[in-house]
């Protein structure tokens, strides 16, 4: 298949296969800031298609090889194979193909400060932190991000210095076509097993993440995580650690949580005390998250102090522990976590928030992801009161047909988890608007489309609520 340069054709045509992917969307917002004509097609109608659609990109619904006519350079992502119809035509036609990380590695080629942010955990969450950092004390960086942030308006960037910040993808080892000169790896797990041997390869292959860092560049890890010191101690560039205990550079001292679970703390980089800090998010996680994030900045230029004040009043990206609404007294939120370290975190956060009781509904994501971690799933939840599961999200793959969500509450019960096997989003919201009560919490969880049952409770409400006021002619009496 024929490859081809971003740079090599300025104004031209871009085609993109999987538009309404979270990363590929904010790289058509991106293109068309930057002066090219973006088209793309899609499998659904995602909510992530209406903002490119507002930036004037034409996207079709479902693919067709006509859809690529035209087009100077297609773009895919990782989920398209290569048998897409679409991919195919290019590929007869002549037409340039790229796949969506060689895309964001040719936009970051070249600059002078590339931040490149990976990890199992929190990529999205630390590049939002580092974004707005960096905007709030006018640094004027280009960003790519995996969610949309306020801050930003949107997932992307396009800025006018030599710092670029971008979330850096492991899966199907993206993060491999980067060029970053400054690398943070906030944790390396067991996850994407559907593309990685083991755990051992996962490590091997941050390494080689790491190795594109040139020797005047720098890496920035979590020095808690026996497997990222081992990859340290192998570099020859600069390396720099984050942790909890004092043997890393930045740890944090007279460490405080309320009852919310909002933390503040002291930050100390190498025996000094650089920074006070008070977290505008919640959770322990989000303490290591926000030292990866200052220490990220500082070696952009920007002082520690001015990087934690930006901390008080960053919220959070998009379906990060999102409050989505408040319907009969009970609040609603989505997390974007989808496996059980990042549910349990969840979990863990909105324990800590709820006056009630605490309504855990999970969208499992992936087959070989329920398979592998199939254990841990059945205990992530166990801080709720109630379990809900959803049916599996296929996502790219193909339904194996000896795995589904009732293995997964079954084995929850086992462990003593009231769990409930709900299979759509009617069941689920059909389940919990019968069983709720003022004052609980429901938490929906996963990266799929399990968003949008929290748009379709929120559509229903609606539209029940202006019914009522229709029919009721109380209300339209005269006073």
């Amino acid at each position: 298949m024929k490859t081809g340069h971003i740079r090599n054709i300025p104004g031209g045509r871009i085609h993109m296969i999987g538009i309404g992917g979270s990363s590929m969307s904010g790289l058509a917002e991106m293109l068309i800031d930057q002066g090219y004509t973006v088209t793309g097609s899609d499998r659904d109608e995602t909510y992530l298609v209406h903002f490119v659609r507002e930036k004037n990109a034409v996207v079709h619904i479902g693919h067709k090889a006509e859809n690529v006519h035209g087009a100077d350079l297609v773009v895919y992502s990782a989920a398209i194979r290569a048998d897409n119809p679409e991919r195919q035509e290019a590929e007869r036609l002549g037409i340039p193909c790229i796949e969506r990380a060689v895309l964001l590695g040719q936009l970051m080629e070249g600059y002078g400060k590339a931040v490149g942010i990976c990890g199992a955990h929190g990529k999205t969450t630390v590049t939002s932190m580092l974004s707005q950092m960096l905007l709030e004390n006018n640094m004027d960086p280009s960003i790519a991000i995996g969610g949309r942030l306020d801050a930003v308006g949107g997932s992307t960037r396009v800025g006018h210095s030599d710092i670029f910040v971008a979330e850096a993808c492991e899966y199907n080892r993206s993060f491999l076509h980067l060029y970053p000169t400054i690398a943070v790896v906030l944790n390396i797990d067991a996850d994407h097993l559907d593309c990685y041997k083991d755990i051992d390869e996962i490590e091997a292959t941050f390494g080689q993440y790491l190795s594109l860092v040139p020797q005047s560049g720098a890496a920035i890890g979590n020095g808690d995580d026996e497997r990222i010191r081992r990859l340290f101690s192998k570099l020859e560039c600069e390396t720099i650690t984050f942790g909890f205990g004092k043997e890393n550079d930045w740890y944090p001292e007279n460490l405080q949580e309320d009852e919310r679970g909002y933390a503040s703390y002291d930050l100390y980089f190498r025996g000094q005390k650089a920074a006070s800090v008070k977290m505008g998010v919640p959770g322990t996680f989000n303490v290591m998250n926000g030292m990866a994030a200052i220490a990220a900045a500082y070696r952009t230029g920007l002082d520690p102090e001015k990087a934690a004040e930006t901390l008080s009043r960053f919220v959070g990206a998009h379906r990060r522990f999102e409050l989505t609404d408040r319907i009969d007294g009970v609040d609603i939120y989505h997390d974007y976590g989808h496996n059980p370290a990042e549910m349990r975190n969840a979990v863990s956060i909105a324990r800590k928030n709820c006056r009630g009781r605490l309504w855990a509904v999970m969208q499992p994501h992936t087959f070989s992801r329920v398979r592998t971690l199939f254990d841990q799933y059945l205990t992530c939840t166990e801080e709720a009161d109630f379990t809900l599961v959803t049916d599996i999200c296929a996502a790219r793959e193909a339904d194996p047909g000896d795995l589904n969500s009732g293995m997964i509450t079954e084995g929850m019960k086992k462990n003593g988890i009231n769990a409930v096997w709900t299979p759509s989003f009617d069941d689920t919201e059909a389940y919990l608007k019968s069983h709720w009560q003022p004052g609980d919490l429901v938490i929906t969880m996963g990266c799929g489309d399990i968003n949008l049952l929290n748009d379709q409770i929120h559509r229903h409400y609606t539209e029940e609520k202006a019914k009522k006021n229709v029919c009721d002619p109380e209300k339209h009496k005269d006073n």
